[in-house]
């Protein structure tokens, strides 16, 4: 095997910075898209269900009845429309407009004062989407627990519980999801951009005609790998860089790891997702068919199987033995422990394991892959 040359390297890498520099596309793909992809993910994808629209109808007249109302509208999560029939209320929630509607029925007041007997509240949720429906559910029975708790105290009753139960949030104690989201997503956006910029590298060189004037020359295979993984290793840190300040100025999430391991951990993510754009780019030897390949093997992956937004817990155990395969599925879980919980050795040595097989695994396949002549 012929000796590295440092000359050619330099030579090489300078002559893929120029293309990256004449090329808009690349500047677009490294800067522009993650802040555009984070923007999306940061506001748009939101997992907290905060003011829910119900619908109501109290048929009773009474104070009680008045006064469990006043609670319902009271809380946070609920967003409340008053309905003048129950006719309505359906019409609301077969429309959407309401995920679910509660009735006071008209002789609540009167079950409620009369010893040894209950007064039934009505709640209708919408199952079509099972996790809003729960919270419908969930918001309501606390509501009415409050308000049960409260009338008895007026009445001189007390209903505390022999048991208090008092939760705390870990690592994420404003128990808010862009928390969680935001450093997933950042997974999935690096993957995209190490995947897409490599995978029209190879491919470009081989419909340019230019593949095999570099042949030609003495350059060997690692410098002509590396010429083409370094430059775009630059490209991919400074997408992370972009994404890390949009993360914690303008998405407000703190960030609580180390900078030197936020930047080994995308180092060997990187070597993965840009080993992959590599590989296929010199399989396909075609920019589109590599882009398309690309985005199916890698963003598809990452978005699915990683649990970036599905619980790997609850998929199908085949389906969580394929996750063990998956390079991003330890990139989202060393993000959210360096964004969320800072240094957890465990956890993180696991992988860093896993990611620095994963990026020897395909760069050595784009190695052993990448011709020295001419077919």
């Amino acid at each position: 095997m012929a000796a590295l040359s440092l000359r050619r390297l330099v030579a090489l890498s300078r002559k893929e910075s120029y293309q990256i520099i004449r090329d808009p596309s690349s500047v677009v793909i490294a800067f522009v898209l993650p802040f555009l992809l984070l923007i999306i993910f940061g506001y748009g994808v939101n997992l907290d269900a905060s003011a829910i629209r119900i619908g109501l109808l109290v048929e009773d007249q009474g104070a009680e009845a008045a006064s469990l109302a006043a609670t319902l509208a009271a809380n946070v999560h609920l967003e409340v429309h008053s309905a003048s029939s129950r006719a309505e209320l359906e019409r609301w929630l077969v429309a959407g407009d309401v995920r679910g509607f509660v009735v006071v029925p008209g002789d609540f007041s009167a079950k409620l004062n009369r010893p040894g007997t209950t007064a039934p509240v009505q709640v209708v949720t919408d199952g079509a989407e099972p996790n809003t429906a729960n919270f419908v559910a969930a918001y309501v029975q606390g509501a009415w627990q409050s308000w049960t708790e409260q009338h008895a105290l007026d009445h001189g009753i007390s209903l505390r519980p022999p048991i208090e139960v008092i939760p705390r949030y870990w690592f994420n104690s404003a128990a808010v999801s862009r928390h969680y989201i935001v450093p997933g997503s950042i997974a999935v956006i690096m993957t995209i951009v190490g995947a897409l910029l490599t995978s029209l590298v190879v491919a470009r060189e081989w419909e340019r005609g230019t593949m095999e004037a570099l042949l030609s020359t003495p350059a060997t295979r690692a410098e002509f790998l590396l010429s083409k993984v370094i430059p775009y290793y630059l490209l991919g840190i400074s997408s992370m860089v972009v994404c890390l300040i949009v993360a914690v100025t303008l998405l407000d999430v703190p960030f609580r790891g180390s900078l030197g391991l936020l930047f080994l951990y995308t180092t060997l993510f990187l070597g993965s997702s840009l080993g992959l754009g590599l590989l296929l780019s010199t399989v396909t030897r075609n920019q589109f068919n590599a882009a398309q390949a690309a985005l199916n093997a890698a963003f598809l992956p990452a978005t699915m199987l990683s649990g970036f937004i599905y619980e790997i817990d609850g998929m199908p155990w085949p389906i969580r033995a394929v996750t063990y395969l998956i390079p991003a599925r330890y990139f989202v879980e060393a993000l959210q422990t360096l964004f969320q919980a800072g240094f957890v050795g465990m956890i993180l040595l696991k992988d860093f394991l896993f990611l620095l097989a994963s990026a020897a695994l395909f760069l050595g396949l784009t190695a052993w892959r990448t011709p020295r002549r001419l077919d």
